[in-house]
């Protein structure tokens, strides 16, 4: 998908309506057209990045700093909100249906039908030290690869 074909690219050029809560040189932040809740935030980089493999780290921390100062803001606004639930779906399988990276921000309360079902169960300590270690060393060889280009 190009920016151009993009809902959310549309929306940072002014292109297509959305309801501003924040707009700054990197960042867009705007009402969900499908809230979860009342308040349900999406923060965007301006720059499209597909998903988080394509985000620069510089434009990922000014999105999570947005969106933790609106969470605050969500907090404090008068809203029902007696939690926040910060989301970000990364991928078609972690069931991202937007092509730009986005951060969902959402008031939660009592009573609120937002549900995350899962296999919750307690995993063996040899599985969980096997995962660890795939992660670290993987994790290991990017810092390596980009302290290289740096």
């Amino acid at each position: 998908m190009s920016d151009d074909e993009c809902v959310f690219c549309a929306i940072v050029r002014g292109d297509a309506e959305s309801s501003v809560v924040h707009d700054d040189a990197d960042v867009l932040a705007f009402m969900d057209l499908q809230p979860v809740t009342p308040g349900h935030l999406l923060v965007v980089p301006k720059k499209h990045a597909v998903g988080l493999e394509d985000l620069d780290v510089e434009d990922g921390q000014k999105l999570w700093a947005v969106g933790h100062r609106l969470a605050k803001a969500l907090r404090r606004s008068g809203l029902q909100c007696e939690g926040i639930n910060l989301f970000l779906a990364d991928g078609k399988a972690a069931a991202q249906e937007v092509f730009h990276v986005h951060l969902h921000v959402f008031p939660r309360f009592a009573g609120d039908t937002f549900r995350i079902s899962a296999d919750w169960r307690v995993r063996e300590r040899s599985e969980l030290d096997e995962t660890a270690a795939a992660i670290r060393k993987t994790h290991a060889d990017l810092t390596n690869a980009a302290h290289q280009t740096s």
